[in-house]
């Protein structure tokens, strides 16, 4: 089944798409939902008009999600958790939970289905991206760390130069001014 769609629907397209799509889909969501109108001849005539409204909508709705975008982006969220000893947690991070958060430490209410993301079942870093609108999708990190560990979050401050990098053997840095030659550990000079 061809349609023409009249709003931006997400994985599928932006409002003025002529798209094939399986005749479930169609029929019970896309034309249902005003989403979409079957692609007849008179209908294509239409597309140009429906792409102005659409752009016209979409730039408005960009401009206001922005601040809402520009507060999300970069967030850093913990969750300390039970898991197993490969990592696998006794349970998972549902986007629900991921919503929840935002909202305690931002105070921006979004939906759940805007979090673009599976479930997380295991410990370590992820990048979740929400998705506020077609051309604004903020990207926030998300940590899982076992319950009772502290949690090994990344710094700005933070140098490249890896921990185990710090702790290695002294090194031997010769004295331009008097060519004697002193051992310095790794750790002195990092500073």
């Amino acid at each position: 089944m061809k349609v023409l769609l009249l709003k931006d629907v997400y994985k599928l397209g932006r409002a003025g798409d002529v798209k094939k799509v399986a005749d479930g889909y169609g029929r019970n969501y896309l034309l249902p939902q005003g989403l979409a109108i079957l692609a007849t001849p008179g209908a294509l005539k239409q597309i140009e008009h429906i792409q102005a409204q659409a752009s016209a909508q979409r730039a408005i709705l960009n401009k206001e999600m922005s601040s809402v975008a520009e507060q999300i982006e970069g967030l850093v969220l913990t969750f300390p958790v039970k898991a197993g000893e490969a990592g696998k947690l006794y349970g998972s991070i549902t986007s629900q939970m991921l919503v929840d958060a935002i909202q305690e430490k931002v105070g921006v209410e979004i939906d759940r289905r805007q979090v673009d993301a599976q479930p997380i079942r295991v410990l370590g870093e992820h990048d979740i991206q929400i998705r506020l609108t077609m051309d604004l999708i903020p990207e926030i990190k998300v940590f899982v760390y076992r319950e009772g560990e502290a949690a090994e979050l990344p710094t700005e401050e933070q140098n490249e130069v890896p921990a185990e990098e710090l702790q290695a053997e002294p090194a031997e840095v010769e004295d331009e001014t008097e060519g004697e030659v002193e051992t310095v550990s790794a750790s002195e000079e990092a500073e």
